[in-house]
C-alpha cells in the first residue's frame, strides 16, 4: 500500500474515534502524528563512501599479508643497501652499524640491510667470524647458503663453501640453527659446531682454545702474529719466561695483552699503524 493510501486510511479510523476533541484539534493532533510517523525521504547511502574505505581495509589486509609471509632471507635482501667485500690476502675487521664486529675472511662478502640497528639481519658468502652485541629486543641473524644462525650475544664463525655447505662453529654463548623447508632446529653451546651438506645436519664438539702448558713467552708471541699479524716485542729478560695459559681461540687480541700485562707486571702499548706490540 502506497503512502497515499495508507494516510486516507489513517485518517479513517482517526475520524471514527469518539468526539472527544474539537475538531480544530483533531487537525493538529493528526498532522503531529503525521510528521512523526512519515518523516521526510532520507537520502540515499552514498555506496562509493563505504566502497572506497572496503578498499582501504582491502589494501591494508593485503600489504600486511605480504609483509608477514615475507622470509627474513627475503626481507634481509629487499632492505640490502650495504655490501662489504674482502678482496685482500688478510682478515678484514667490519665494525656493524651496532657496534657488533665481523671479521671477513679474503675472499668473503657480507650484505646486511640500511636499518641494522633493527633489522640485524646479515648475508655470509664465505667466510666470517662474529662478535655480537648483545640486543634482547633485536636479535642476529645470520643468513649463509640454506641456513640461518639466531643469536642474541655471542661469538662464532659461520663458513660456507660452493657446494652449499655450512659450518658454524660457536665460540661463547649459544645460537640457534635453521635449514630453509625444515621445521626441526639446533641449539648449540660454546665448543659446538653444526655443519650441514647434502641435505644432512650435524653437530660435533670441536677444541675452541689454545692451551700452552709450560712453555716459553716466545710461543705465545708466534701465536699473536700467526693468528692476529702483530708483531710482539717483550724484555729480553722475559725471553726464557715459562706460560701456561690457555686462550680462546677467537678471543679479542686485546684481552690476551692486558692479560700477559698482568701476569708479569708490564706495561704495553699497541701501535695499531705498524701492528706492533711493545711490552716494557
Amino acid at each position: 500500500m502506497d503512502k497515499e493510501k495508507l494516510d486516507k486510511e489513517f485518517e479513517k479510523l482517526w475520524n471514527e474515534t469518539p468526539l472527544l476533541h474539537s475538531d480544530s484539534e483533531k487537525e493538529a493532533s493528526w498532522e503531529e502524528f503525521q510528521s512523526k510517523t512519515f518523516d521526510a525521504k532520507r537520502p540515499k547511502f552514498k555506496i562509493w563512501r563505504y566502497a572506497a574505505a572496503a578498499a582501504v581495509i582491502i589494501f591494508m589486509l593485503t600489504v600486511t599479508g605480504i609483509y608477514f609471509n615475507r622470509s627474513p632471507l627475503q626481507d634481509a635482501f629487499y632492505l640490502t643497501s650495504n655490501t662489504i667485500e674482502n678482496n685482500t690476502s688478510i682478515i678484514k675487521t667490519v665494525a656493524l652499524p651496532d657496534s657488533s664486529r665481523v671479521e671477513l675472511s679474503p675472499d668473503s662478502k657480507i650484505v646486511y640491510a640500511n636499518n641494522f640497528e633493527t633489522n640485524r639481519k646479515i648475508i655470509v658468502e664465505g667466510e666470517a667470524y662474529f662478535k655480537v652485541k648483545k640486543d634482547k629486543r633485536h636479535p642476529f641473524q645470520v643468513f649463509c647458503n640454506e641456513t640461518t644462525t639466531t643469536v642474541l650475544g655471542t661469538s662464532f664463525t659461520v663458513q660456507g663453501n660452493v657446494q652449499k655447505g655450512v659450518t658454524v662453529a660457536l665460540y661463547e654463548g649459544s645460537v640457534q640453527m635453521n635449514v630453509k623447508n625444515q621445521n626441526k632446529k639446533w641449539i648449540l653451546k660454546s665448543g659446538e659446531k653444526f655443519m650441514y651438506g647434502n641435505n644432512i645436519a650435524e653437530v660435533a664438539e670441536f677444541n675452541r682454545f689454545t692451551d700452552f702448558e709450560n712453555e716459553k713467552l716466545s710461543a705465545v708471541s708466534n701465536y699473536i702474529m700467526e693468528n692476529y699479524g702483530y708483531k710482539m716485542t717483550i724484555p729480553q729478560e722475559y725471553d726464557n719466561q715459562r706460560i701456561t695459559v690457555r686462550i680462546n681461540k677467537k678471543e679479542d687480541l686485546k684481552t690476551i695483552v692486558q692479560l700477559i700485562a698482568e701476569m708479569y707486571n708490564l706495561n704495553f702499548e699497541i701501535n695499531e699503524n705498524l701492528k706492533h706490540i711493545t711490552f716494557r
